[in-house]
């Protein structure tokens, strides 16, 4: 209809009848980090065809905004202000089994890739990539596709038609994700008191965890 005009009472033109707009794809973004979603929200909403739909920093407002706002899409950090992402992938999983996420994560895809597909993840994107490749990513689930890296994708090819004989499993793969979860934390300095704290657990949880890793991990 683009070019076409209403015609007035009296035979002249008014206003040119305005072209329909395109349908538009309802994205939620999910992060704590202001600038992140920020950059986001610009880059998506410069899409004709997308638009930013809410943000959220947790778990909790993520669900809420996901029930209110029913996005068609959500991106995902996996560290969440109080929260695990992982967490949150399990339990839209069971909500909201339909809703693609896209995991975009400062953690790296050899170690959290295949964890977050199995959580239910759609795709997984490193923070270091371009964020064109992010819009590349939304575009590529939005086919019904899942969307991984190249180096990912030939990473999980080799695992599959590797033989049980000649395949190794890494050993941060080894690790459950709560292990995982705790094994950062012991990273990042944290006792086993505030580990608990942290994750809601018990000290004796923690120190099991603990005696699980370095068994997993082959350290003393």
């Amino acid at each position: 209809m683009s070019g076409q005009f209403l015609r007035a009472p009296d035979g002249g033109e008014m206003n040119p009848i305005p072209p329909p707009r395109r349908c538009c794809r309802r994205i939620l973004l999910v992060d704590d980090h202001p600038v992140v979603r920020r950059g986001l929200a610009q880059l998506i909403n410069q899409e004709e065809d997308m638009e930013v739909c809410g943000e959220a920093v947790d778990c909790t407002g993520a669900l809420a905004l996901i029930r209110d706002e029913k996005p068609d899409l959500a991106v995902v950090d996996l560290s969440l202000r109080g929260s695990d992402g992982l967490d949150l992938l399990k339990e839209l999983k069971q909500r909201r089994s339909r809703l693609p996420v896209l995991v975009l994560s400062m953690h790296d895809e050899s170690v959290y890739a295949e964890r977050a597909l199995r959580a239910g993840a759609s795709g997984y994107i490193m923070k270091q990539e371009a964020l064109e490749r992010v819009l590349q990513a939304i575009r590529v689930i939005f086919t019904g596709e899942v969307y991984l890296s190249e180096k990912m994708q030939a990473r999980l090819l080799r695992a599959v038609s590797a033989t049980s004989a000649d395949s190794e499993v890494p050993p941060m793969a080894r690790l459950s994700n709560r292990e995982l979860e705790v094994f950062q934390l012991i990273g990042q300095g944290l006792t086993t008191g505030e580990i608990g704290r942290h994750l809601n657990l018990s000290v004796k949880t923690v120190e099991t965890h603990c005696s699980r890793i370095k068994e997993k991990l082959g350290i003393k």
